[in-house]
């Protein structure tokens, strides 16, 4: 990915939470200089992957298959006694976040507003293949089932809990206008903890044919 392209996706992504009225924590739009000066005050949001993070996993192909991500709040195993994450995320019409699972999350994704979003979903095997089974979930609390590889379309305020495990691919329902999801976890790494059913690569090679407008979460220990 070109920088002068994410730097054009935060810009959107900055209008758009405006426009529904979900605002970021200060340090979201520091710059670089801001970060050379502040980041010994800002070491959990470096140290815990915290801020800006934009990935087309790989496909050359953002709109078609990547993400627009924000990770709010983490925690880190082993270092602090935080247990919990939170982020703000943006799904295009049709754009796919490919399958995966985490081994240890367990997440809620909300939508929050904007659109549909669609969700797929399979259990696993034990070698990490879909299962045939049905898939059994809560959405809001309330129990339901749907077959392997069955959708669950979320409508604005309606959110879905994911259990570790449990495949999940995602996308904004076509004719619906984009979504602003959020998402509530256990302790996020996506160093360690995506299990991906195709091999895709989670962070982008990033062109620099411009300066950074933010820094993105795979940044830090380059300019930092």
């Amino acid at each position: 990915m070109k920088r002068s392209e994410i730097n054009q996706f935060m810009r959107n992504a900055k209008a758009f939470m405006a426009e529904k009225q979900f605002m970021l924590p200060p340090w979201a739009y520091w710059s670089v200089a801001d970060w050379k000066t502040k980041k010994e005050d800002a070491r959990e949001v470096i140290d815990n992957m915290l801020g800006w993070d934009i990935t087309d996993f790989g496909s050359g192909d953002f709109y078609k298959r990547g993400l627009f991500l924000f990770t709010i709040r983490n925690g880190k195993f082993n270092v602090d006694r935080k247990s919990y994450a939170e982020k703000i995320m943006i799904v295009e019409e049709n754009q796919e976040t490919p399958m995966h699972f985490h081994w240890s999350k367990m997440e809620d994704i909300i939508d929050r507003g904007g659109g549909n979003l669609v969700i797929e979903l399979y259990n696993s095997t034990s070698d990490n293949k879909f299962d045939t089974t049905d898939v059994k979930f809560k959405t809001d609390g309330v129990s339901r089932t749907v077959q392997a590889g069955g959708k669950v379309i979320l409508t604005p305020g309606e959110s879905i809990c994911l259990e570790q495990g449990m495949y999940h691919r995602f996308y904004g329902e076509a004719g619906k206008g984009k979504v602003l999801v959020g998402e509530v976890s256990m302790v996020n790494n996506d160093n360690s903890d995506n299990c991906f059913y195709e091999s895709i690569g989670r962070f982008p090679v990033i062109e620099e044919d411009e300066a950074p407008l933010h820094l993105l979460v795979s940044d830090y220990e380059k300019f930092l």
